[in-house]
């Protein structure tokens, strides 16, 4: 993902962001225009506009466990079960990072 910001000339550069949403990081083509978006549809976390900037994300995109309709193994519908979410590889990159920053939302705010 880029961000986008002006530098002191008021040019926009673009640069990396360390932050990841759940397609980027799973890779499950399922945002839109991804290669399983037409076969499984698009993914609910990819299109949750409710949801943009939790976590620090794209829409629902770092937030996803609380998200219903989302590919995860062990869904919940959408009701968040954070006994399933601790086995998840995002789910606690997502709780690190935003610790670290202070301010993780477990569910939406």
């Amino acid at each position: 993902m880029y961000m986008f910001k002006a530098n002191e000339k008021g040019a926009v550069m673009g640069e990396k962001s360390c932050t990841q949403n759940c397609w980027e990081y799973l890779k499950c083509g399922r945002e839109p225009g991804g290669i399983a978006a037409e076969r499984e549809g698009v993914c609910p976390a990819a299109i949750s506009q409710d949801l943009d900037s939790v976590n620090g994300g794209r829409n629902g995109g770092r937030i996803c466990w609380a998200v219903s309709g989302t590919n995860c193994q062990e869904s919940t519908r959408g009701k968040c079960n954070a006994r399933f979410c601790i086995l998840c590889p995002f789910f606690n990159k997502v709780k690190k990072e935003q610790e670290k920053a202070g301010e993780f939302h477990l569910l939406p705010p």
